[in-house]
């Protein structure tokens, strides 16, 4: 068995189409091309050169080496990794059918494999920080091999996605190339390496009702004054916050903290909504650790004047745009430091 990242489009688009349709799409623009026809890797060369002739070179054999995994390499009976782009978890499969070309499929969708989900919305938090470095590789698909990877998620599944007992998951820096079948190295979504390490820590140091603790500190570095309830039965609310010195001002907020690490339903959302009207409160702000199911997600639209949605993504960025206005005790808690890098397309041009 071998273990494959696969990626859902650049921005996580194609997500809820390849976990619908149970298959997995090399969605490259405009490749008109069988490419299990195709007879070895200089015809992906040529192919994916004459397909895309504004491409500077490096990038179109970068290009064809993916298409030729996808095609040639990956097999039936080899597992797919997909990093979720809306919830900080991992979407895991077991590839079911050849390579398959289908030239009056739409756009993006000529090239697909079958594939059979069986594992959805798996916490990033479950995995060891070397495996999560290597699922942050800036391709489309790629073999992931470093460090016994495939066996230790073998283990992780056999184990009902329990954190390894053996784990020696870090607070380290990551470090280590990302193997594409021996062929390549790739650059890593350094951001996505950094928002992991900081959950870790924030885990660590505000597990369950502390979760909540780390939410009211960012609501008043935003200028909220916040009522926070003794832990307890919540009734559905774990902090109550309005503007100005005394919270009499408006908006008033209605807060509900979930530090699970496992997607919650549209249930909660709309428990939430009662509890607002309960408590007089104009809007509602919940907050999910492990991010939403795709029925809250479906509510986000239909409530987007009255709630927000933060999963554990949305906490971080809100904690570090207002990082420098959180008391000294807490940063203490989180010691964090502001660094500057340039982007991935520039680094590779």
């Amino acid at each position: 068995m071998s273990l494959w990242l696969m990626r859902s489009g650049s921005s996580g688009e194609y997500e809820s189409r390849f976990l619908t349709e149970k298959r997995i799409y090399f969605s490259w623009s405009g490749l008109l091309t069988d490419l299990g026809a195709l007879s070895d890797l200089d015809a992906f060369y040529k192919v994916f050169g004459d397909t895309y002739p504004d491409a500077k070179k490096g990038k179109v054999q970068n290009n064809a080496r993916q298409g030729f995994q996808f095609s040639q390499k990956m097999q039936p009976g080899d597992w797919v990794a997909m990093p979720s782009k809306f919830n900080p978890t991992i979407h895991l499969g077991k590839v079911t059918g050849p390579y398959q070309f289908d030239a009056k499929a739409e756009d993006r969708f000529q090239h697909s494999r079958a594939v059979e989900w069986f594992a959805q919305d798996i916490p990033r938090d479950r995995f060891d920080q070397d495996i999560l470095y290597s699922l942050g590789a800036f391709l489309t698909v790629c073999r992931i091999q470093r460090n016994n990877a495939e066996e230790r998620i073998k283990e992780m599944a056999a184990a009902d996605w329990k954190v390894p007992a053996h784990s020696k998951a870090t607070l380290g820096n990551g470090s280590g190339d990302v193997v594409a079948d021996d062929e390549t190295t790739t650059p890593v979504d350094i951001e996505q390496t950094a928002m992991d390490q900081i959950s870790r820590l924030i885990l660590a140091k505000f597990k369950g009702h502390g979760l909540a603790t780390l939410v009211k500190a960012i609501l008043e570095a935003q200028g909220y004054t916040v009522h926070q309830p003794p832990p307890g039965p919540d009734k559905g609310v774990d902090l109550l916050a309005a503007p100005g010195p005394l919270g009499f001002g408006h908006p008033r907020i209605c807060v509900q903290v979930k530090s699970t690490d496992s997607p919650i339903e549209q249930e909660v959302m709309d428990r939430l909504v009662g509890t607002m009207n309960n408590v007089r409160a104009d809007h509602g702000l919940l907050v999910s650790w492990g991010g939403f199911k795709q029925s809250a997600e479906k509510e986000r639209s239909i409530q987007f004047f009255r709630v927000r949605l933060w999963n554990r993504n949305d906490l971080i960025q809100n904690l570090l745009a207002h990082y420098d206005k959180l008391d000294d005790d807490l940063r203490s808690e989180l010691p964090l430091k502001r660094i500057w890098t340039i982007t991935s397309s520039e680094a590779e041009s």
